[in-house]
């Protein structure tokens, strides 16, 4: 008997805690009857199938998201055609809140696990394969149905002749004790290269009207002890980045400052660990432990939504807006954390100047990354009932994006779109940090500068194409073109191209020298005596002993600038140096937040300065 657990993740780099809790909770007993198949939306349904067949499952049970739903719905289409004897199990959020309905549209679904799975499955297992070795008198025609029957928290269809239309539901299931379920890894093996996600608390104390989690308002925590000993074993087995699923990891303080505390304690100089929190009802004592971690330990990300407080309150989010901005700030003095915001177009009571409003607030925060995502109407949510009051439009499939509101058009929504993709492009990269905040100084917002870098990619035809990383910079160029800096007089031009060529440098050591870059055959002899003097006494590369001077010349890279572009106090004057201004740009050191190559001003005799 084998049961195969099927996961549909939306990248590679995913992979999916469910269904490796559920192994885990059914048992050691039955492990040998469980096996685990990860794919990604990337493969073709055909693919999936074939691959499915191949295994030749006795079971299959599917974990269900809206990012993986239309290609579970086509497999459900085709799998009684190639397996008919073979039953079918749904669980999670996409099915969890009308069973019913999918069991009347979908003949091959045999069952749907209801809720919080692990106790479930762990009954639907021991169901399956607890009679004999094959299982085989729990699958006959009625065989069994009183056990299926008293399994809490599932929706089935009963069997036998002429039973195939009758659908019964069980009684719901209590709430699972997070701390009585087992650790869902045990051999880091299977997610090299790939983010591991935990589990510390279930449950929300808010009750956003757009959020599943409101449903559940108890919050459970995972014995802290526990805890410890399995972040240690992310931390011995140097896990790149750990992703608590937790959906306001810091609503029971005791807890959140005793993890940190453990993380800051423990810490193996590699590990991410990155955490959903409510900045707005951090503590004074919780910030003074976050700032003293270090750079690259912990990256937190921050839902705002909206500054608009009548759609805060309509959302039934409470938020201190003034108190999340002084908190990122404070964050942000101590240049060790990766901060996250996040905003939600078409809420209610949002309309298209509020919206700008909410980004340009959320901007002027500084965060590393800004993510503008689009109002998701989900199955279950409260919002999904009021949504007819609203006037929320939104797609039939997957994933319910909305598409109108009252108070805002299909068409305003559009233009969010183009401007969040030049947001991922030319901010939420990290490719443009010294070139873009150059840009912003000739623009009266950011918004507006991002909708007319948008207006300007539908122009030249980009938004249809994917244009590579240089065509990015040189698409910058050709857009600054059209603007006018403040204070650059004259010089505009080539203080654009010179940031431009200082942000590729600072992340690549390029192979190609890019057309817009200054021309450096006058200083090719100053570079090379820089390298001979560097070899023979270390100033500025002492982690690269043993190595001569052409060595070092192409392990790092040596650039010429008139303007100090990189200075943050630049945009203000912009004014040209006395003389070039010669950078060493080390790729063997990088900032652990932006992964910056360590840059040092190396001109003529005077003394060094060193960034990053």
């Amino acid at each position: 008997m084998k049961i195969l657990l099927t996961a549909i993740n939306a990248r590679y780099i995913h992979s999916n805690p469910a269904v490796y809790s559920l192994r885990a909770c059914a048992g050691e007993k039955y492990r040998p009857n469980l096996e685990i198949a990860e794919y990604t939306i990337n493969y073709r349904g055909e693919e999936i199938l074939a691959d499915l067949y191949r295994k030749s499952p006795d079971v299959i049970a599917f974990s269900c998201y809206i990012w993986n739903w239309s290609i579970i719905e086509g497999l459900l289409a085709e799998l009684p055609k190639i397996m008919p004897c073979v039953p079918v199990w749904l669980g999670g959020p996409e099915v969890s809140y009308h069973p019913e309905e999918l069991l009347f549209k979908y003949p091959a679904v045999t069952g749907v696990m209801i809720g919080e799975g692990e106790e479930t499955f762990r009954e639907l297992t021991e169901y399956y394969c607890g009679g004999t070795a094959s299982g085989e008198e729990n699958r006959t025609a009625g065989g069994g149905e009183e056990r299926l029957h008293a399994i809490r928290g599932i929706a089935y269809r009963r069997s036998g002749p002429g039973r195939e239309d009758e659908i019964c539901r069980t009684p719901e299931r209590e709430l699972t004790d997070l701390s009585a379920l087992p650790f869902l890894y045990d051999d880091p093996g299977p997610f090299e290269n790939k983010i591991i996600y935990y589990e510390s608390s279930r449950g929300c104390p808010f009750r956003c009207s757009y959020c599943l989690s409101s449903i559940d308002k108890k919050v459970r925590l995972r014995d802290i002890d526990t805890v410890k000993k399995e972040l240690q074993f992310f931390l011995d087995h140097k896990i790149n980045q750990v992703k608590f699923t937790d959906r306001t990891f810091n609503c029971d303080h005791g807890h959140a400052k005793e993890i940190w505390r453990y993380l800051a304690e423990h810490d193996n100089g590699v590990t991410n660990f990155h955490f959903e929190i409510a900045a707005d009802i951090l503590t004074e004592e919780e910030l003074n432990i976050l700032a003293g971690l270090r750079p690259g330990l912990v990256q937190l990300e921050i839902g705002v939504q909206t500054v608009n407080e009548e759609t805060l309150r309509e959302i039934r989010r409470p938020s201190d807006i003034d108190k999340i901005r002084r908190v990122v700030g404070r964050i942000g003095e101590a240049h060790n954390i990766h901060v996250h915001l996040d905003l939600i177009a078409g809420l209610p009571y949002e309309d298209y100047e509020s919206f700008v409003h909410s980004f340009n607030s959320v901007f002027e925060m500084r965060p590393q990354q800004l993510q503008l995502g689009f109002l998701k109407v989900l199955k279950g949510s409260y919002l999904s009932e009021k949504a007819a009051d609203y006037g929320i439009r939104y797609t039939d499939a997957p994933p319910y994006e909305v598409l109108s509101t009252n108070w805002l058009s299909y068409e305003e929504l559009l233009t969010f779109k183009q401007v969040e993709s030049m947001v991922e492009i030319y901010y939420n990269s990290g490719q443009f940090t010294c070139t873009l905040p150059l840009v912003r100084t000739a623009f009266p917002d950011a918004f507006t500068m991002f909708l007319q870098l948008a207006d300007f990619y539908r122009e030249k035809g980009y938004l249809l194409t994917s244009p590579s990383r240089v065509d990015r910079y040189l698409a910058l160029l050709d857009f600054a073109g059209n603007i006018k800096l403040p204070d650059a007089s004259s010089g505009q031009e080539e203080i654009l191209r010179q940031a431009l060529t200082f942000d590729l440098y600072l992340r690549e050591n390029m192979k190609s020298r890019p057309a817009f870059a200054k021309d450096l055959m006058p200083y090719k002899q100053r570079i090379r005596d820089y390298y001979r003097k560097e070899a023979e006494i270390r100033h500025d590369l002492q982690d690269y002993a043993g190595y001569d001077g052409r060595q070092l010349a192409k392990m790092t890279h040596m650039e010429v600038f008139d303007y100090p572009v990189w200075e943050p106090d630049f945009r203000k004057h912009m004014k040209k140096s006395d003389e070039p201004l010669m950078v060493l740009f080390d790729y063997g050191t990088r900032n652990a937040l932006t992964y910056e190559a360590r840059h040092v001003v190396v001109s003529g005799e005077k003394e060094r300065i060193s960034y990053g």
